[in-house]
């Protein structure tokens, strides 16, 4: 057995215990559906007038605390997201009471909203980690979140969000067909900014992006970007001090050791949970609603963590279609829960086919 294979065995052993033991260590919430931007690809389909009001923080605040019986606060980091979190005024509150309760918090952001004030009092109530977007240079970036001034103001919140020391951080880049082109130019441009970590990832085709051929990569695309990160993770590209990886969003086969720091494993519904603005209790919030199981209003959230997430947990059902005779299916389960249908039928799309 080749050092790979071994490698890849004792993962797959290291899945089987982090999925019988489920710990809960990531938490999303999606604080609401309003947002400043109306980008291209959102999967979630947000606007500044969502219909869905925004979740009072004190019902999300009182679902979550009983898990505080089963694990502690201070393993646990609630990831606040949206739609816009910045658009909640009372967000600096939000994030105080949870570091009260002994709960790390941080937020997911476009950035548009972001200034010098707000992101002081944020890290005074103590948030802990940020998720900032940028989707390419001026053009490509203006164009994906559909704003001529979307790049200035993420510019000057990753300006602010580098500078500050203690703060957990990474880029994201959301890589379409056209800005695929400059990812070279973007990654020394972070460098450039002294931003030290940078997570890539593909469309998927859901949401604005279900019927848009500018925002899903081809075959070849698809090699383009694996490529590229490979060679950006090389000792090469390292002595820049920037960490670049491929998000953990699909399996991708050959890749696997070379584009991020560990292999392929979407711990949705064994490791993360998501209350979702309507109160559902789920798993990652990007995948499919109809994977809820279950919703604060009327369920014990540690109830619905510890004995439901079978769907999640017991990924056999995955095994039809595409996914039956494929021989990476040991390794990839199925791929990442939010690649598949609401009807849980079928795998919306393969990173790993299109690479092979």
């Amino acid at each position: 057995m080749t050092p790979n294979k071994i490698l890849r065995w004792l993962h797959r052993l290291f899945k089987q215990n982090e999925t019988k033991l489920h710990e809960l260590n990531y938490l999303f919430w999606e604080c609401t559906q309003r947002c400043n931007l109306r980008c291209l690809h959102c999967g979630s389909d947000c606007a500044s007038d969502a219909s869905v009001s925004d979740m009072p923080f004190n019902d999300f605040l009182q679902a979550i605390l009983p898990i505080t019986r089963i694990y502690k606060s201070s393993d646990i980091t609630v990831v606040i997201t949206g739609g816009e979190p910045l658009l909640r005024h009372d967000l600096v509150l939000c994030g105080r009471t949870l570091r009260e309760y002994g709960f790390h918090w941080g937020i997911v952001t476009n950035g548009y909203g972001y200034t010098f004030d707000i992101h002081s009092k944020l890290l005074a109530a103590g948030m802990g980690t940020i998720t900032l977007s940028l989707d390419g240079l001026e053009n490509n970036h203006n164009w994906l979140r559909a704003n001529k001034k979307s790049f200035e103001n993420a510019v000057k919140a990753l300006d602010l969000i580098v500078s500050s020391k203690g703060l957990a951080y990474d880029v994201v880049t959301c890589v379409n067909r056209k800005n695929i082109g400059e990812l070279s130019e973007l990654r020394d441009f972070l460098i450039s900014k002294k931003v030290k970590a940078w997570r890539l990832f593909t469309i998927a085709p859901i949401g604005r992006a279900a019927n848009n051929n500018d925002m899903l990569l081809t075959s070849d695309e698809s090699k383009q970007l694996m490529d590229f990160i490979a060679r950006s993770r090389s000792r090469v590209r390292m002595k820049n001090n920037i960490d670049v990886k491929l998000s953990c969003e699909a399996y991708v086969g050959q890749y696997e050791e070379r584009v991020r720091d560990s292999y392929f494993f979407c711990r949705a519904g064994i490791n993360i949970a998501s209350v979702l603005i309507d109160g559902s209790i789920s798993a990652c919030p990007n995948i499919n609603r109809n994977f809820a199981q279950g919703n604060i209003y009327h369920d014990y959230f540690p109830e619905v963590w510890n004995s439901r997430f079978e769907i999640m947990r017991n990924r056999n059902w995955t095994k039809t279609g595409i996914c039956a005779d494929c021989k990476d299916y040991k390794n990839c389960n199925g791929g990442a829960m939010h690649l598949w249908n609401e009807k849980k039928e079928t795998i919306i799309t393969c990173i790993n086919q299109t690479l092979k």
